[in-house]
């Protein structure tokens, strides 16, 4: 009955499964759930954050994987990946826990949906690609089309240099209004980029996202006390990243294709 219970509802508690089971007749324990549920190879987690998906958003996920599947590996280690996060200052947000089997975190049963939103924090923007990070800044204001062209100039232009990028390199970003707004459209097409077609609501595709996690947790061990620390310590503990993260990416860069499945 547990296992079953947890299989049909990942949030259930151990409190429900309790009280269910008393109901029934059979009085347990808390721990007594968890030993049974482990047993069956089952554990307790945080229920990831993923985007709420369209149809229109699956089709393109699966349009991805059939035109880069069988990409060469020298392909994805070419790829310049981008993205914004934000930070707080102070952890605030809530989780919520789901009973999961091993590499099952992305199952739709144990995700919460999420859209973007604002809120007390800094927001940065970031690139690495296989063989390391790119550049790392905050966006003090609110980001818009002509913010996001000067980043790419300023930042993105010599994060390339910096990685040694081979000729017909790829930048990726993902379909945020400002990137593919006409102007930015035209500015990379002045400057002979070559654009990762990207699938919509698909942050979980890019390998950045391993780091950004990354940074958060060594950011929070250090418990920053204010928007100006917070902003510093972000940009020490990107620099930090162990060159032990790098290869990991470099493999994340290569599963990409295979994820969007």
């Amino acid at each position: 009955m547990i296992t079953r219970t947890v299989s049909k509802n990942p949030r259930t508690t151990r409190g429900d499964l309790v009280n269910d089971l008393q109901r029934a007749g059979t009085k347990v324990t808390k721990a007594t759930i968890s030993n049974t549920l482990r047993r069956q190879g089952l554990k307790s987690c945080s229920a990831r954050r993923v985007p709420l998906l369209k149809p229109v958003h699956v089709q393109a996920r699966l349009k991805f994987p059939r035109e880069h599947l069988d990409d060469p590996e020298e392909d994805w280690e070419n790829v310049i990946w981008s993205d914004e996060t934000k930070i707080e200052l102070f952890g605030k947000n809530s989780t919520r826990r789901v009973w999961r089997r091993k590499n099952a975190e992305l199952h739709p049963k144990n995700t919460i949906p999420t859209v973007k939103h604002g809120g007390g924090n800094i927001m940065l923007w970031g690139c690495f690609s296989a063989k390391g990070p790119g550049r790392l800044i905050r966006v003090k204001e609110r980001m818009n089309g002509a913010m996001y062209r000067e980043i790419l100039s300023d930042d993105l232009l010599p994060s390339e240099r910096a990685l040694k990028m081979k000729r017909g390199w790829v930048f990726q970003h993902d379909n945020d209004p400002k990137h593919t707004a006409r102007a930015t459209k035209e500015w990379l097409r002045k400057k002979h980029f070559k654009v990762l077609e990207w699938p919509s609501q698909s942050p979980d595709l890019n390998p950045i996202e391993n780091l950004w996690r990354e940074l958060k947790v060594r950011v929070a061990q250090r418990q920053p006390q204010n928007i100006t620390a917070l902003e510093e310590i972000c940009v020490e503990e990107w620099a930090k990243i162990p060159a032990t993260e790098w290869p990991s990416c470099k493999d994340d860069c290569k599963s990409t294709a295979q994820n969007a499945q």
